[in-house]
């Protein structure tokens, strides 16, 4: 069975680690610890890929009677956002994962904060990491789960939003976001989009 390429975007150093613009890296985080492979702990440890990212080889999830789940290397570029795609197609071919199997987990400005939603290509909606992959791979037909930022209060620069850490309120709700991202990926790995998408997408 091909192996998947879950990719979490953010800015690499302790700087940048708490920020919106993180919270796709926060959920490769998360699913790293969900490893299903038998690794002590539970938790999978990321080291540097020459590809110029940190990854993590795991076992995503259990199948039908307890088998672990789909080879998964979890993902998160060592450069900066907008530099993202260079390591994402270096990935892709190191790996041998095709196209369809590629799963971005980003911020999103435009859906509200909490929320999860998950689409196979489309726009990038100004976000230059997308971008960035877009053109590194010649191709929008990858898989998204946009993990919901909300959009800045005021006239609040969304560029500064992003680069800042989330707010107090917030983070008290961050783990929860984190874990139904996760859950998001998960599934979307298990079910495929549609079934993921009707699940994900319903008023919860």
């Amino acid at each position: 069975m091909s192996t998947w390429l879950v990719v979490g975007l953010g800015n690499p150093g302790p700087q940048y680690a708490g920020n919106r613009h993180n919270v796709g890296a926060m959920v490769v985080d998360e699913l790293a610890a969900r490893d299903a492979s038998g690794v002590a702990g539970g938790r999978a440890s990321f080291k540097t890929h020459r590809a110029r990212a940190r990854v993590a080889e795991i076992r995503l999830g259990t199948r039908p009677g307890g088998a672990p789940g789909p080879r998964t290397v979890l993902a998160v570029p060592g450069t900066y956002m907008n530099e993202s795609g260079g390591p994402v197609a270096g990935l892709l071919k190191y790996y041998d994962v095709p196209l369809e199997r590629l799963v971005v987990v980003h911020d999103e400005l435009d859906i509200d904060a909490g929320a999860i939603r998950l689409k196979r290509g489309g726009g990038e909606g100004g976000h230059n990491g997308l971008r960035s992959i877009t053109k590194s791979v010649g191709s929008k037909d990858y898989l998204r789960v946009r993990v919901g930022i909300g959009r800045p209060p005021g006239r609040q620069d969304p560029a500064d939003f992003v680069l800042k850490d989330f707010a107090k309120v917030e983070r008290d709700g961050l783990p929860f976001l984190l874990d139904d991202a996760a859950d998001a990926v998960e599934a979307l790995l298990e079910v495929g989009l549609e079934p993921a998408q009707q699940r994900f997408h319903a008023p919860r």
